[in-house]
This record gives C-alpha cells, structure tokens and sequence, in this order.
C-alpha cells in the first residue's frame, strides 16, 4: 500500500460528440460490462488506500441511470469522494428535464459549455448537427435554475470572426446581467487548448497569434504568456532540459472501454499506453503505474527540447502557443515517429 490517492476516470457508456478538439482522441462507443466497475476498484484497492471513481471521462452523466450511477462511484470509491466539477452533458440537458435539477442536488454551480463559432461551425466541430441551438437551450435551461453556464470557445484561423460574433450573442443575451442577479457569475474565455488528440489536425489552422481579434484578447485564457511559434522555437533553441510528466500525491488514470490504461498526461494514444488491465500481468502494471515505467516517458528522458525544437519546430511561424503545450506537442511528434513509425 502506497501513500498516493489514485483517481480513476472510466469510459463506461461513451460520448455523444466526436469534437475536432478533442485532446483525448475519438474512441469507439460502447457500455462496458456489468460489473466492471467493481472489477476495476477491486483490482487496485490493495495498493491504493484512497481511490476516487469516475464513471466516465469524456461526456458526464452519458446514461439513463445517472442518479444512480453517481450514487454508485461514491460508493464504490475508497476513502474519498469523487467530485463534480463544472462538467454536465449538455447533450442531456436539452433532453432530460430533470437532470439539470440533479445538478443542483448535487452542488454544480457552474457548467462549462464549448463552442466554436457559430451554429454551423460549432455543429461541424462538436460532430452532431444541431449541437449549436442546443448550447443554447442548455445555456437557457441552466440559468433559469440558477446554474451559471460557462462558454469556453475554440479559436482557429477559420473561426476567429465568428468567436467574435459568439461573444457578441453571449452580450445581447445578457448572459452576465442575468447569472448577476442570482449571485452568480457568467464567464467567456477563448483558447486553442493543446496542440494534442484530435486537436493536433489543426495544426495547419492554427491561430497566429497577430491574427486574433483585439476584441477577444481581454477574454483569452492566460494571454500574457501567449508566444509565438517561432518565439517558442528561439527559447527551446538552446534549452538541454527535456519534458518528462510526472504524477503527485494524486495519481489520475484514465481507462478506455477496452481496459487499455493511461495516465492523464496527454492524449490515449498507443505511444502512451501502459498497459491493459485484462491482459497484462496485474503485478507488473502497478509497478508501471508507480514508477512511471513505460516507454513514452523513458524516451522522454532522452531528447531534449533542443533537438525537438530543431527536428519538428518551424521558427518562421507565429501560430499561437504556450510553451508547455508546445513542448508536449513537439514531444507527441517524436514519439509517434519512434514509436509508432
């Protein structure tokens, strides 16, 4: 038994969105078993004293049962309490009457809505027509019960108009008059988030940073670290460090619906596996989770962001970018092309 507090994050029912944004990658949708729930707790209790349960990490509440199902994963947590965050399904929302009422029962206070332009831009990137009209409606139906909603948008070179037209609408729909007067607090940010998972093919479509909109600078999330590519490239250029993830005192796992097993460092791919619950020795797959043995990291430990920056970076471009996400994106190039050929 270890001292760590372990989170698992399962992908039990799937998701209802193929976003192009999405930084864990488009799996395949499929309920899991029954019992599988159980199954994966019981696999890791003895070598974690305190393990919190999530039944999903792509869509929240993604199932008929979701009273149920949240009074399950606390049950089934050991120790500590999983919590709800400002994560709902949006999908649900328009669709279930009384789900927005378990929200408040179970204390979110905020819900976070991601948009990327307008009604056929957001349709394109979420993956599900009509996606748009029911942001919303969710939008509509969360403030009427005193929830504030929270739109995070997507910006890209082929959308930036529009994310101005999109803060625009969240102004004349008095979005903050309106979550004001019940004490609560309406948000609007705008990133490009990491350059990892589906995100990662838009690379070519990235926003430069000269070309964002001077309306949406007040609301881009952490601006004044925002670089350059060519910025990131001059300050890698001579930098011998190397970009290795590392857990804390909370180990975080995510675990696909085929019991393949990540940590919650980048996106599920093959070159971050590090291992399969069901077919790998369950002695060995600890040891790995503890010791953080598996190739992508040890590869990790060997290159330098120098010699990233020099294969993969292009030091004549301003598309947008922090650095750490940068790093983590010259460092998912390299171990796909090692790794994966």
């Amino acid at each position: 038994m270890n001292n760590k507090t372990l989170s698992l994050a399962v992908d039990m029912y799937g998701c209802p969105n193929r976003c192009k944004h999405c930084w864990l990658g488009h799996m395949p949708n499929k309920k899991m078993e029954a019992g599988s729930d159980e199954w994966i707790i019981d696999y890791f209790k003895p070598y974690f004293e305190r393990i919190s349960f999530y039944s999903w990490l792509r869509e929240p509440d993604f199932c008929d049962d979701y009273r149920e199902r949240w009074q399950r994963d606390i049950e089934l947590s050991v120790n500590i309490s999983p919590e709800r965050y400002e994560l709902a399904s949006f999908w649900r929302i328009v669709r279930d009457p009384e789900y927005v009422g378990f929200l408040r029962e179970v204390g979110v206070k905020t819900v976070q809505l991601t948009f990327f332009g307008l009604d056929k831009m957001t349709d394109t990137y979420v993956g599900r027509p009509g996606a748009f009209r029911e942001l919303l409606e969710a939008t509509e139906l969360l403030i009427a019960n005193k929830i504030a909603p929270r739109w995070q948008a997507f910006i890209y070179e082929e959308n930036k108009e529009e994310i101005v037209a999109l803060l625009e609408l969240s102004e004349q729909l008095k979005l903050k008059e309106r979550c004001q007067a019940f004490g609560a607090e309406f948000r609007f940010f705008v990133h490009s988030g990491g350059c990892d998972g589906e995100n990662c093919n838009q690379y070519n479509i990235w926003i430069e940073k000269e070309n964002i909109p001077q309306a949406l600078i007040p609301y881009y999330l952490n601006y004044e670290s925002l670089l350059t590519e060519k910025e990131c490239c001059e300050l890698l250029r001579e930098d011998a460090t190397h970009r290795v993830h590392h857990n804390g005192d909370v180990v975080v796992l995510l675990i696909s619906n085929s019991f393949d097993v990540f940590f919650n460092f980048t996106h599920m791919s093959e070159e971050w596996k590090i291992g399969n619950l069901k077919t790998d020795s369950r002695e060995d797959l600890i040891r790995r989770i503890l010791q953080e043995d598996i190739p992508a990291l040890k590869l990790a430990k060997e290159v330098t962001m120098q010699e990233l920056a020099a294969r993969y970076g292009d030091a004549h471009s301003n598309k947008a970018f922090g650095l750490n996400d940068y790093k983590d994106y010259l460092l998912n190039r390299y171990l796909e092309d090692v790794l994966c050929g």
